[in-house]
């Protein structure tokens, strides 16, 4: 399946709900007037896009409908897809240009951050990447044993320590291993709960002296996973873990289970942390690395096959 089609196909609930409303509330007009606007603002709150970025979509496009002139629904339309993917990019490349690069990889239990990883693993090692898994998650011994399963699956090397272990020297042995195996990828499966933040904040900070000691020049991404199912919720968790952690992107599951798809927008824009995956259903596949473009076109467009 095409990269457009896997991900017009995984925000079909989002679409159905956020893009008919629109449908629904353009239909008929001869004329974009105030109570249009009134009602998508509304519409995109609905949909988690969260108030300030609703608030700033709809005042872009009052801008836009006046300077260019737009009457035609499905002009107004296409403009609010442009709109949103403009809202969307910058930073969702990962910057990992070193050999080895670290991936640190946080978020509560139950988001989808062990099966997210395997994902990523797998994907890394179709590219043709050596990767190496660490499990530093050592206080769940299900996380532990879940990792592993997916190291099996993707096909790459994984270290481990009992359940309870220093995160941080399960973050030093991986790393060890990575070097000594030549490990193009290292990823670690860190934090799995926004436990006491001055912990979280100790854990961390011993993880980033490790790699500081063991790889002071290797590019490294701290990605906090996310439920997508969560709605606004997702927002406030990314905040209450940014105030702890130097979070350098987003990975945001199950978009395919839920109508609050909107809550890319709110993310990236209410607060400026970049998107870097996107979970559009549960293949080994279908994590995808996000793209903009193809998450607007995917919010409004019904089918898109192609590559």
């Amino acid at each position: 399946m095409g990269l457009f089609k896997r991900i017009n196909k995984g925000l079909k609930k989002t679409r159905d709900s956020m893009s008919g409303a629109i449908n629904a509330a353009l239909y008929g007009k001869n004329e974009i007037d105030d109570d249009f606007y009134e009602e998508l603002e509304e519409i995109l709150v609905m949909a988690d896009v969260g108030v300030t970025t609703a608030t700033e979509i709809v005042d872009r496009l009052k801008d836009s409908v006046f300077k260019k002139n737009l009457r035609k629904a499905k002009d107004v339309k296409a403009e609010i897809r442009n709109i949103c993917a403009d809202l969307l990019s910058g930073g969702e490349e990962l910057d990992m240009i070193t050999v080895p690069s670290v991936i640190l990889v946080i978020g509560v239990n139950g988001v989808g951050k062990t099966t997210s990883i395997g994902k990523m693993a797998a994907m890394f090692k179709e590219e043709g990447k050596k990767v190496i898994l660490g499990a530093a998650d050592t206080f769940r011994a299900a996380a532990i044993d879940q990792l592993e399963i997916w190291a099996d699956r993707a096909g790459v090397d994984i270290v481990k320590h009992k359940e309870g272990a220093d995160p941080a020297a399960v973050v030093f042995d991986t790393i060890s291993a990575g070097k000594a195996r030549n490990a193009d990828i290292i990823i670690c499966d860190t934090a799995g709960r926004l436990h006491n933040k001055k912990n979280l904040m100790e854990e961390l900070a011993k993880i980033y002296r490790v790699i500081d000691r063991q790889l002071p020049y290797a590019d490294r991404e701290i990605l906090l996973v996310l439920d997508a199912t969560t709605g606004q919720n997702a927002v406030n968790q990314a905040k209450e873990f940014k105030d702890v952690a130097e979070i350098t992107g987003i990975i945001l599951t199950k978009l395919d289970g839920t109508a609050k798809g909107g809550v890319v927008l709110a993310i990236k824009n209410d607060l400026k942390v970049p998107v870097k995956f996107i979970g559009v259903g549960e293949g080994i596949d279908d994590l995808r690395p996000f793209n903009p473009a193809a998450f607007a076109e995917g919010l409004f467009e019904e089918d898109k096959d192609e590559e």
